[in-house]
């Protein structure tokens, strides 16, 4: 037995798979294992836009509190979308069930770099012991434009990067995929003409204009396949850790290099810095990548959401400060 019977039969969880996943035999042997043992788990698979939203408010007709997402990066944010999406229009008893939700996470994607950055397990039985037994804790998320994010927002080339990498060589070679296909596509890349416009932590406000190549706002440290791209951005500081990277010339190669690898540095092109909301505004429609659902506009307005869910994580986690 994992913990004591009693404790197993009052917690009820719903397991939200990936339709994509809902095939894998160690996810069904391992639920089976652990509904012998006592544990209470709903399966739900996605099939088609809006199952998400529509599996989290049958959990909370069954008074359900603890909800897994199945999947990669993307279904973490649907399922994180859902929950913040559903409060905007919610009466007061589900806005207070919502409010008491709590996300965990079952890592089932080609990269999982929100998961891994949390020292989630990458096995299933132990990340489902982990989402069934584990204590959740009060995390921000970040609201861009109408949407939510839980990971990383990568705006510009990132986010081609992302949208344009076949699905085929992300099964084949996994997170590094996304490097190869990055490399391929740099070779013509133009950049975005625009500005941005950011709240600093310490209230300052500040503004650029100029070419960009790429941009990332993160919540979490990865993205992209195990990038690092805020190696230590922190989930509960009320805080989003943004690095920005402006058009440069062939012959700065080795210095943006350089400038990437530093974190612990503002450079000539690459800049870094910690805010509570930043505009990007383009004189083209801008591509932003939000956990992998990619989204397009002229204008992008994102803002950090303090503690506004609820996470199953290890007690030792480094993404909490």
């Amino acid at each position: 037995m994992l913990i004591p019977t009693v404790e197993k039969l009052s917690l009820m969880a719903m397991l939200i798979l990936n339709g994509k996943k809902a095939g894998l035999a160690e996810i069904r042997q391992n639920v089976n294992t652990l509904r012998q043992q006592g544990y209470s788990i709903a399966v739900r698979c996605t099939w088609e836009s809006g199952d998400v939203a529509r599996f989290v408010k049958e959990a909370m007709q069954s008074n359900i509190t603890r909800i897994i997402a199945g999947g990669g990066d993307g279904t973490v944010n649907e399922l994180a979308d859902a929950i913040a999406t559903l409060k905007q229009d919610a009466d007061e008893t589900l806005v207070s069930q919502l409010t008491r939700t709590e996300i965990a996470i079952l890592p089932l994607g080609t990269a999982n770099d929100f998961a891994t950055a949390c020292q989630i397990p990458t096995d299933v039985e132990a990340a489902l012991k982990l989402a069934l037994t584990g204590k959740a804790y009060s995390i921000d998320m970040a609201q861009a434009n109408e949407r939510y994010f839980i990971n990383v927002a990568s705006a510009g080339f990132g986010a081609q990067v992302t949208v344009d990498t076949p699905v085929e060589l992300k099964d084949l070679l996994g997170g590094q995929a996304y490097f190869i296909s990055g490399l391929v596509q740099a070779l013509n890349f133009s950049p975005y003409q625009g500005k941005f416009t950011a709240q600093l932590a310490n209230g300052q406000k500040i503004s650029q204009e100029g070419a960009g190549l790429l941009g990332a706002i993160c919540n979490g440290r990865l993205a992209g396949g195990g990038q690092k791209l805020a190696p230590n951005a922190l989930l509960n500081d009320g805080l989003l850790d943004v690095f920005l990277v402006s058009h440069f010339p062939s012959t700065a190669l080795k210095q943006v290099i350089d400038e990437l690898i530093d974190t612990g540095i503002n450079g000539e092109y690459v800049s870094r810095m910690q805010v509570t909301n930043i505009v990007l505004e383009s004189t083209q429609p801008l591509p932003v990548n939000l956990d992998g659902e990619p989204t397009l506009s002229l204008k992008h307005t994102i803002s950090v959401i303090p503690n506004a869910v609820h996470l199953v994580l290890p007690d030792d986690s480094p993404v909490l400060g």
